[in-house]
């Protein structure tokens, strides 16, 4: 897709346009009403839950919508430990806290991720390592990883080595782009054949699955955020998924400030850490949890109304779940098939100009100044994705139809 003159690029942002007013939920159709990215829904009992917290006054990092919300979480990611957290990069450094990562070591990233990923790596005095994407998923390329790290490590004494830097590589850390799950199965091969240990950022995941399992899984912990802009929000939160139990008894009492349980002496045995999810949060957080089948649902129906106006226009491509998933489609996207920069960002300002509030991916992480000399493989294909895929207005509400609001309201 070549940009020859501002001629071409309005025909594009017409087609997106019309494609995307044309697959929203009939109040939104409008081209007078704003399309936001994602915003959250509040429509269960989101109300009544905070302010039976409100009326008790159990406000705090204890009480009983931190504990349901576990509990809830655990039940329906089949994990058998769920712990709340502040937001999902809290649970990001302490999952590769627990997972083993030590100042020094490097940490398998993808280039095209959210910064929190790299930044939580920091935060342990460690490197991101950064790693290539593939077209289906968006996230790692198991293939050219495997390929990349044949050349690039040595193992000795059961672990990893970069060659060229002498240092640890630790951790393999998979990021499910946009709610789309990577290809677990061919990563945790890669895991194994290289001694090192799988964690999942998981952050936008929630509700997708891989092969009839949820995300979170498949690594040795893994990491969820409900910030505002998630499929469910607690206001700002995030949770630690594992399968190991001691390893979320460790995590919970690690993010209480590791405190010593007793009736009013303050003993803490560890560095600790305030990461807990206050309960007025995790009121916020059942009541989401209450509606995610149906906001699941609406996510999908969007998804199934943008692939199909998508379908008749060249040069533009619907991103859809890898065949092996269910995906939670939490943002919708596009790629303009040759798109440079320039191209996009004019196809972004005139959309906003439409009242359509579209975002580009985020900007590759070695391209930032804290990360420019961090090592990376080629990432080709995360260049080329970066400069060429648009997120499209994901809001659930977009994906209802009136009937289906109105039936999910009545008591």
């Amino acid at each position: 897709m070549e940009m020859k003159d501002s001629s071409d690029v309005q025909a594009i942002v017409a087609e997106i346009r019309d494609a995307v007013r044309k697959s929203v939920a009939p109040p939104y159709a409008s081209e007078t009403v704003p399309l936001a990215l994602h915003e959250p829904c509040l429509q269960g009992n989101e109300n009544a839950y905070v302010k039976e917290c409100i009326d008790t006054g159990w406000v705090s990092s204890v009480g009983k919508f931190v504990d349901r919300l576990e509990k809830d979480l655990a039940e329906y990611t089949g994990v058998k430990s769920a712990v709340a957290v502040s937001n999902g990069t809290a649970a990001l450094h302490i999952a590769l806290l627990l997972a083993g990562v030590k100042a020094g070591d490097e940490v398998l990233v993808p280039a095209l991720t959210f910064v929190a990923t790299a930044n939580a790596v920091s935060y342990l005095g460690a490197s991101p390592h950064f790693v290539d994407s593939e077209d289906v998923s968006l996230g790692m390329d198991a293939e050219t990883l495997d390929r990349y790290l044949s050349s690039t490590v040595m193992l000795r004494d059961g672990h990893a080595f970069n060659k060229s830097t002498g240092r640890r590589i630790s951790i393999l850390l998979p990021m499910h782009t946009f709610g789309h799950p990577v290809d677990l199965d061919a990563l945790t091969a890669v895991a194994e054949k290289y001694h090192l240990t799988l964690v999942e950022d998981a952050a936008e995941s929630i509700g997708s699955f891989y092969k009839g399992r949820h995300t979170g899984n498949f690594g040795r912990i893994a990491a969820l955020s409900f910030n505002g802009n998630k499929t469910i929000t607690t206001g700002g939160g995030g949770a630690l998924l594992t399968n190991d139990e001691d390893l979320g008894r460790l995590a919970k009492h690690l993010t209480t400030q590791a405190k010593v349980p007793h009736a009013w002496e303050f003993g803490h045995d560890a560095i600790g850490y305030n990461y807990r999810m206050p309960n007025i949060n995790a009121a916020l957080g059942c009541a989401q949890l209450e509606e995610l089948d149906g906001f699941l649902c609406a996510q999908r129906a969007l998804a199934d109304r943008y692939e199909s106006a998508f379908a008749p226009i060249d040069g533009i491509r619907f991103v859809k779940e890898p065949p092996y998933t269910r995906s939670n489609y939490w943002l919708q996207a596009i790629c303009l098939e040759g798109a440079d920069f320039e191209m996009r960002d004019a196809v972004i300002s005139g959309l906003h100009a439409a009242n359509i509030f579209v975002r580009p991916a985020w900007r590759l992480l070695y391209k930032l100044p804290m990360f420019e000399s961090a090592p990376r493989m080629d990432c080709a294909t995360a260049e080329r994705l970066e400069a060429s895929l648009i997120n499209l207005p994901s809001s659930v509400r977009l994906g209802q139809t009136a009937s289906a609001t109105r039936e999910k309201n009545e008591p």
